[in-house]
């Protein structure tokens, strides 16, 4: 049986949350952290019982705010609360993020400041560790207050209300928690509000184009490397000396990756002496600045992801040592739509330098090989139109990597006036993601085309495994055939972090844990 992940109320480190993306593996809250939530729901019952109104508890929402709600009303209260605010549109969100979202905000919750009962968080984790996934509609959240709508999706499993996906599937909740033995929730007072306001499906969301992006950037780096080979370009710019001069640690790091996987190359050694070429494209020379500025904005993107992770972002919040209920912000999502524009940005950079190294191959006139990388050119188009899907891919990601966080609308009759869009700007990472693993993916197809125009010669061994595996899903492109399905079994390589566990040791330390 798999080791339950014990959650450590802001503690989550990064390892955490990318085995949590990975798997399903079970969750369990630690002993020492039901204390602190029992004293926060202790202290909700003490301000029911004394009568005072205090925001989300005993008053209406939002605009809302200046009514009164009956005691004998406030489990209703948090009922419609739920129901009314269930208002998402969409696809649904992927079981890989929703596992995200669960356990961010049980571990928010179980920080003791949002009055939440243990028994409800108890349920979220039941509910988590029986498979029973909340059908939430990507669409319907500004980024403030908190990801209300796709938040209240999430609840409405709780509550035995709405579907819920087992095992992939589309079941009802009420359903699915009978069969699991879970009761469905009734919630309190405060309690509702506590679930749905919060930052963690823009997060959740921001997570997954993170984990991708460092899957790009490290299979980007080993195509990069093979194209240089497949061009006969020089691995000099990669000399260590170089970048230290500028200082930059992505740039030295990426560099130092280059450098190990080139070593040992028999066609660079086949070139050191009496080629013309006194200085490659930028898009071969200036892979380390490009990719290490990526890597350094991924990082940083990391860093704020990492503590919104661990946050409470909720509203209002409940101060034990004082028993002061405070209204706040925390559910502004500004850091995540900053972080998710910048991760749009590498994203569309690795893609970018990518497709430009495909267009290299390709012409014969700079690259040296057949012209579109195919015997028979003329009869054959070859790798033409593969590029152009490059450069269309490329170009989309462009108009995606436009900021979000620079938009906001007002809502909630000008109660609500700044937003950070930061959920549209998390969930278009998905799709610039597999834009730019399908043009890495086209590289790959390329720059191993090239190098096969090498043989006899041979590439580094490092590379020459990564060939290997192509070459065991897709062969040589000697005529023109059917393509789609290569690229795809090429993009499947990138996307699913295969390509780059090829060299997995050379990418150990390049990411925050």
């Amino acid at each position: 049986m798999t080791t339950p992940l014990e959650i450590q109320p802001g503690k989550f480190s990064l390892s955490d949350l990318r085995a949590i993306w990975r798997e399903a593996r079970p969750l369990s809250l630690a002993q020492t952290a039901y204390a602190d939530i029992n004293a926060a729901s202790a202290t909700i019952d003490k301000i029911v019982a004394k009568g005072d109104a205090a925001y989300g508890i005993n008053t209406g929402f939002g605009k809302l705010a200046k009514t009164r709600i009956p005691d004998d009303q406030l489990e209703l209260l948090q009922r419609n609360l739920i129901m009314s605010h269930s208002v998402g549109s969409g696809e649904l969100i992927a079981d890989e993020v929703v596992r995200l979202i669960l356990a961010m905000k049980i571990g928010s919750l179980a920080r003791g400041y949002s009055g939440i009962r243990a028994s409800v968080i108890d349920s979220m984790i039941a509910m988590y560790n029986a498979g029973i996934m909340p059908a939430i509609p990507v669409k319907g959240s500004v980024g403030a207050s908190g990801d209300l709508a796709p938040l209240s999706h999430m609840t409405l499993g709780l509550l035995g209300e709405g579907d819920v996906r087992v095992n992939g599937k589309l079941v009802a909740a009420k359903e699915a928690l009978a069969a699991a033995g879970i009761k469905p929730v009734v919630l309190a007072a405060k309690e509702g509000l506590a679930l749905i306001n919060g930052t963690q499906v823009s997060t959740g969301l921001a997570l997954h184009g993170l984990f991708l992006a460092e899957r790009l950037l490290e299979a980007a780096t080993v195509t990069g490397a093979l194209s240089v080979d497949a061009a006969k370009g020089s691995d000099a710019p990669f000399d260590p000396r170089i970048h230290a001069t500028r200082g930059q640690p992505g740039q030295i790091a990426t560099a130092q990756i280059y450098r190990s996987l080139l070593e040992g190359s028999e066609i660079r050694r086949s070139h050191l002496v009496n080629d013309e070429r006194v200085q490659d494209p930028y898009c071969l020379r200036c892979q380390p600045q490009v990719m290490g500025a990526c890597l350094d904005i991924i990082n940083n993107a990391a860093r704020t992801l990492l503590t919104e992770a661990n946050a409470v972002t909720d509203n209002p919040l409940v101060f034990v040592d004082t028993g002061e209920v405070i209204s706040g912000g925390n559910f502004h999502a500004e850091p995540v739509a900053f972080a998710a524009d910048t991760l749009a940005l590498a994203i569309a950079e690795i893609g970018s330098i990518s497709e430009r190294r495909i267009a290299l191959l390709i012409d014969a006139s700079i690259s040296g090989l057949p012209p579109f990388l195919v015997p028979s050119s003329g009869l054959n188009s070859g790798f033409m139109i593969a590029h152009v899907t490059a450069a269309a891919l490329a170009s989309e990601n462009k108009s995606h990597a436009h900021p979000s966080s620079v938009d906001t609308i007002p809502t909630s009759a000008n109660q609500e006036d700044h937003v950070s869009m930061a959920t549209y700007g998390a969930r278009r990472l998905h799709e610039m993601a597999h834009n730019t693993a399908t043009i890495v993916g086209i590289e790959l197809l390329a720059a191993a085309q090239g190098v096969d125009f090498h043989a006899p010669l041979k590439t580094s061994g490092m590379l020459t495994q990564v060939h290997q595996l192509l070459r065991e899903k897709v062969a040589f492109y000697d005529k023109d055939r059917f393509f789609a399905p290569d690229i795809e079994a090429a993009k499947t390589l990138v996307v699913d972090g295969h390509l780059s566990a090829q060299c997995q040791h050379l990418y150990q330390h390049l990411y925050l844990n």
